[in-house]
């Protein structure tokens, strides 16, 4: 049974309502109809931490969807799947395919500096100076992207660059 009719609470069966209606009146082609249908559904199992249906979902819409924007977001969350199973490395790999086709998403970029920051706090606690710094340094230089592209976000992340010296400018916005 598809996820859309396994919905059970309000906000899912309003969200699968509007979406169906957007499929319908939405001046596109079938592929791309039925990628948003298997992103929607991405999204939907994700939400309800059910990592496999949703990656299941996402890569049946990637190999249907072709504009390069929504295969962006398409990237992004199954980014963010492996970044939740603790899978950096893997994750790190679909936040840059993510941003290949998307050079203006903050939030992998934001997702990135975080990966960044934690091996170097790792780093710093087994002892290894030289690479919790180098993993600063990256993770610095990726939340300068995500700050720049929006500015008003990542408060947290603009205060650790003023504070251990690796902003350039005291505020962004």
């Amino acid at each position: 049974m598809p996820r859309t009719q396994r919905n059970d609470n309000f906000i899912d069966k309003t969200f699968t309502v509007v979406a169906d209606i957007i499929l319908k009146i939405l001046p596109t082609n079938q592929e791309s109809k039925e990628a948003f249908a298997y992103y929607r559904d991405g999204m939907s199992a994700q939400a309800d931490g059910e990592y496999a249906e949703a990656l299941d979902n996402y890569y049946e819409a990637l190999k249907l969807e072709q504009d390069p924007n929504d295969r962006s977001y398409i990237l992004y969350n199954i980014a963010l799947i492996h970044t939740s199973n603790g899978e950096q490395d893997r994750a790190l790999e679909y936040y840059h395919q993510a941003l290949d086709l998307n050079p203006r998403l903050p939030q992998a970029l934001n997702n990135i500096a975080v990966i960044f920051h934690y091996r170097g706090e790792k780093a710093k606690e087994a002892g290894d100076g030289d690479a919790a710094e180098n993993n600063y340094r990256q993770a610095a230089e990726y939340w300068k992207r995500a700050i720049r592209l929006a500015p008003n976000n990542y408060i947290e992340a603009q205060n650790w660059l003023k504070t251990t010296g690796r902003s350039e400018i005291d505020v962004y916005f």
